[in-house]
């Protein structure tokens, strides 16, 4: 992603491969910043891993044979080109957080910053995955993942240059063993977890190592790019760019990648350079002065690009308008630019001994700040969210997918469901150490249940227990996670070990049912009889909620934030909760014909009344993110559920 080779090389400066930058920079730019256009940008990331190898790896040989290579030098080197423009956008980036963004944002800034400074943001970013992350779109920094893949191989791979170079033979086979084991590793983990396959080093060293071989035959003259017969350089050019094309246009989000869709890239980026200068499409198309330009920015545009994005993003609440991507898109080069030609240019070129020692103690500096900010919960007295809508009380309710109502000790330890540590996501809770007499099933929807009926009064003699992820009726996902806990078999294990407790606690008189599918087909409907018949088979009474309106975007929209002085308008037309009441209406006819002693409570009077349906009530929010329902909606629900339960289910308000 920066420039890493000069003329003093035996390697001569080639502006094709300044060009490949700017491809892969621009890939990755436009898709973050209008993915519909062009959806498999992100491979850009992929086509710089093998860059970067070829020429670091060319570096190191070479400096090894002139004998002009130290491990304190080559060091220095990576400090000298790589923090300069880092520092910038991290102390740019925790700026602007300190004075725009609220106390959670900015905490999750500060961690970033942390990671990105240490080179360990895959780690981080991999240890936050699943159900309760935050949306890729609200981490500033996250891009530095990349960064943090290359500097782990930059971390081993000399050593191991330097142990072998005199064994030619050696280093061609450690080159093999690691390209085949990781490329092993990453196709083997992709189907068993595809974020621990994205984010590790050991799944993505292949990529590196593939740039480092080609780098190994060319130094060793089993290869020359240079001496290749023209029709032959221009045939390697022309297929390394079709792949490259085809990956781009190709290759989407919703595939297993890294996996195999990696090879086009990787492959394609090889045959490119392997080409050399000479070929055609290098020549005339990689080498023109508009595309070696971008590729001399395409590490401090790559740095610059993602947070401008995010942070409109975060301002917004929601995606911005298309207008500001551009604009965005226009202030990330003109800062890329800058910062390459005042910053980057001379840092880099500085023999000052210091250099190296300053930019590592801003780097402390910087990331002692940061820690302090992330430790300290925000800042929450920062003078920017002082006197702002979004009050302590609004932001109790924003909590996200992860809340305080997700498990707790007792029910973990009473109803164990073997394996449920290794999972992204799992709720058990349960209101009392008490047999449980009320069952909340289904995914999320049914969970976010829970706070409501343990502070309703009307249900204080019963102990109510929230347990499982899954559709009730059984149907599992087809994303390929084996931590994810409706995957495979998962669902069916679960419908087994819900089974199995209900039969083993005879107390349990009650199943609230939530997160039904929303337009069900005649196949789920189907599964939805056969577990009902084996509820009440059990002796169960089983209520059915109907499915809810959901916002869609951020609910801090809802409110004034530093940098937005008019809240959104958190109303739509009630005819959102017509249309989905609609297409649920085949269930309810459904069960109505089978199932008539099975009621279903249509919950959506809590948002809507005959005209609007509104997110926000008493000034506080409805929603805790985009899709669930705030702790402080789940209370409001009860008025009107136990109202309606009176009539429909009056055993509930009986003690046993």
């Amino acid at each position: 992603m920066h420039p890493i080779y000069n003329q003093s090389s035996r390697q001569k400066y080639r502006p094709d491969i300044d060009g490949l930058r700017a491809f892969a920079v621009l890939s990755v730019v436009v898709f973050h910043a209008f993915p519909s256009l062009l959806k498999g940008g992100f491979i850009g990331v992929d086509v710089f891993f093998v860059i970067s190898g070829y020429l670091i790896s060319t570096i190191i040989l070479e400096s090894l044979e002139r004998g002009a290579f130290t491990f304190p030098d080559f060091y220095a080197r990576r400090v000298r080109r790589i923090y300069p423009a880092l520092l910038v956008v991290a102390v740019a980036s925790i700026t602007f957080a300190w004075f725009a963004l609220l106390g959670d944002e900015l905490v999750s800034v500060s961690k970033h910053v942390m990671a990105g400074l240490a080179f360990a943001s895959n780690f981080v970013l991999w240890s936050e995955s699943g159900y309760f992350d935050r949306a890729a779109e609200l981490k500033p920094l996250l891009h530095l993942w990349s960064l943090g893949v290359e500097e782990q191989f930059y971390i081993v791979w000399p050593f191991v240059v330097w142990a072998l170079w005199k064994k030619p033979a050696l280093l061609f086979v450690g080159l093999i063993c690691i390209v085949l084991v990781s490329f092993g590793l990453n196709v083997y983990r992709i189907q068993i977890d595809p974020v621990g396959t994205f984010y590790s080093p050991l799944t993505r060293f292949w990529e590196l190592s593939v740039g480092s071989l080609l780098a190994y035959l060319t130094w060793s003259r089993r290869f020359n790019p240079g001496s290749l017969p023209k029709w032959q350089s221009n045939l390697l050019s022309s297929c390394g760019a079709v792949l490259l094309v085809l990956g781009v246009l190709v290759t989407t989000k919703g595939q297993s990648f890294p996996g195999w869709w990696a090879l086009p890239p990787v492959i394609g980026t090889t045959f490119l350079i392997a080409a050399g200068g000479q070929a055609w499409i290098n020549r005339v198309v990689l080498s023109n002065k508009i595309a070696v330009w971008f590729g001399l920015i395409s590490f401090p545009l790559y740095l610059w690009h993602w947070p401008l994005l995010s942070f409109g993003r975060l301002v917004e609440s929601q995606t911005p308008s298309r207008s500001f991507r551009l604009f965005a898109i226009v202030i990330a080069t003109v800062l890329a630019w800058a910062t390459y030609r005042y910053l980057e240019r001379h840092v880099r070129h500085s023999k000052s001994p210091r250099a190296v020692p300053v930019l590592l103690a801003l780097s402390v500096c910087l990331a002692c700040f940061a820690g302090y900010v992330y430790v300290n919960d925000g800042i929450p007295n920062r003078g920017a969210i002082r006197d702002i809508g979004f009050t302590e009380e609004v932001k109790a309710q924003i909590v996200g997918p992860s809340w305080a109502y997700s498990r707790n000790e007792w029910c973990q330890t009473q109803h164990p469901f073997i394996g449920s540590e290794k999972l992204s996501w799992w709720f058990c809770i349960k209101s009392k150490d008490a047999e449980p007499t009320i069952l909340l099933l289904g995914n999320s929807y049914a969970n976010q249940l829970y706070p409501g009926f343990i502070k309703n009064p009307l249900f204080s003699h019963h102990t109510v227990l929230s347990i499982g992820t899954c559709d009730f009726a059984g149907v599992g996902v087809a994303v390929r996670d084996v931590n994810n806990p409706c995957y495979g078999g998962g669902t069916d294990r679960q419908v087994a070990f819900i089974t199995e407790l209900i039969r083993r606690h005879k107390s349990i008189q009650f199943v609230i049912l939530d997160g039904l599918e929303r337009r069900p087909d005649s196949a789920y409907i189907e599964r939805l009889r056969m577990r009902l018949d084996t509820l009440q088979a059990l002796g169960i009474k089983v209520v059915v909620f109907g499915p809810h309106v959901t916002l869609g975007f951020n609910p801090k929209a809802c409110f004034t934030t530093p940098l937005r002085a008019r809240a959104k308008d958190c109303t739509v037309d009630a005819s959102e909760r017509d249309s989905l009441e609609r297409e649920f209406q085949p269930l309810v006819e459904a069960l109505a014909r089978s199932h008539p002693d099975v009621p279903i409570f249509h919950q959506n009077d809590v948002f809507c009344d005959m005209n609007r349906c509104s997110f926000v009530k008493d000034g506080l929010p409805l929603f805790r993110d985009e899709i669930h329902t705030s702790e402080y909606a789940s209370e409001l629900l009860q008025g009107y559920f136990s109202q309606w339960a009176r009539r429909m289910v009056p055993g509930l308000f009986v003690a046993q």
